[in-house]
């Protein structure tokens, strides 16, 4: 089965994900294209090393997809909504071991923003 993939767009119409693609190398923007496919074929059966759930009660329901090429590391959040549908949220760069509050603050917040649009729509 194939899931669908969407990119989380803000209320000023920016596409996070994209202006993230955008900003990589050539090499690391085909290795995050390939990932991103890898999550499309596989959803919620990809597991470790490829993707990962934050912890935190706080941020349940929130992943990361991991990405590496050659000593290159970067992450894009994710959330699954409504059963087939993967929101990809936001990306960085990772330059440390541990990944910063701030990038995961950020992509809870998207999440928040994104789910409350959505249900206002439909309610």
């Amino acid at each position: 089965m194939k899931h669908k993939i969407e990119f989380y767009q803000r209320e000023n119409d920016k596409i996070p994900v994209v202006a993230f693609l955008k900003s990589l190398d050539k090499k690391m923007m085909a290795k995050a294209y390939h990932d991103i496919e890898l999550l499309k074929k596989f959803g919620p059966e990809l597991r470790e090393p490829h993707t990962k759930a934050i912890k935190g009660k706080k941020y349940k329901g929130l992943y990361e997809l991991r990405i590496r090429h050659s000593s290159d590391i970067s992450r894009i959040f994710y959330f699954c909504y409504k059963n087939d549908t993967f929101i990809l949220l936001h990306g960085f760069v990772k330059k440390t071991s541990k990944v910063p509050e701030r990038e995961i603050e950020r992509a809870k917040a998207y999440k928040e923003d994104h789910e409350r649009r959505c249900d206002d729509e439909q309610g």
